[in-house]
């Protein structure tokens, strides 16, 4: 078996370990209730008017995990299990989201780097596939499609590796500001450390595989694929 294959069957096992990691640890702190009573929807507010942030909308959207700040519409998306909650998980959750806010609110550098790489990203993961495809079957004949192929996919590389430094200043954002509001106390603080780290492993695994795809291509490039 390539070495390859042994990369890329160790990468997806870690990932499938961090989400279930993650899933489990979500579940876990969602049954723990903050002592304030706060929801998700309530914390995101405060969080953003104490950093005098005002023109940003909270609102609610389906799904499990599916929490994403918009800096387009200035929105703040909370799921469902987070909008209405007033546990430990949404609290950490919704100020995680707020953070993205305040980045954007300070122009944070790799945050305008990232939202400056969308368009491009959004172009070439709508053509990447059948390019790479077509430029594997022509190696021999045309390896310059390849070559293209592999310019477009390194862009979805870089999107997530500047995406690591954006993730994990949201949530050290996060904490500081839950920690010096009062939202979180010492005795349920480590629990959305512990949620919020084990959510920034999923971006440094998503990462890792596509830095991992991305050599792989550049090795059939190369003519050295076992």
């Amino acid at each position: 078996m390539s070495m390859y294959w042994i990369l890329f069957i160790g990468i997806a096992v870690l990932s499938y370990v961090v989400q279930s990691s993650l899933q489990s640890k979500f579940k876990k702190y969602s049954k723990m209730p903050l002592a304030n009573g706060m929801t998700g929807r309530e914390v995101a507010e405060k969080m953003l008017h104490d950093n005098g942030i005002y023109d940003v909308r909270v609102t609610s959207t389906p799904g499990m995990l599916t929490d994403h700040y918009n800096p387009v519409n200035k929105t703040v998306n909370l799921s469902e299990g987070v909008y209405g909650s007033n546990s430990v998980a949404a609290a950490a959750v919704a100020a995680h989201e707020c953070g993205h806010a305040v980045q954007h609110a300070r122009a944070y550098a790799p945050l305008k780097m990232r939202s400056a790489l969308v368009p491009v990203v959004q172009f070439s993961s709508s053509i990447m596939s059948w390019v790479l495809l077509a430029g594997i079957l022509m190696i021999g004949s045309f390896p310059q499609l390849l070559l293209v192929g592999i310019c477009l996919f390194a862009m979805t590389t870089l999107f997530s590796f500047i995406t690591l430094p954006v993730e994990i200043n949201a949530s050290q954002r996060a904490l500081v500001w839950l920690s010096r509001a009062g939202i979180t106390n010492s005795y349920n603080h480590k629990a959305a450390e512990d949620a919020l780290r084990s959510a920034a492993y999923t971006y440094v695994v998503a990462a890792l595989g596509s830095l991992a795809t991305l050599v792989y291509y550049i090795m059939i490039y190369m003519g050295r694929r076992d």
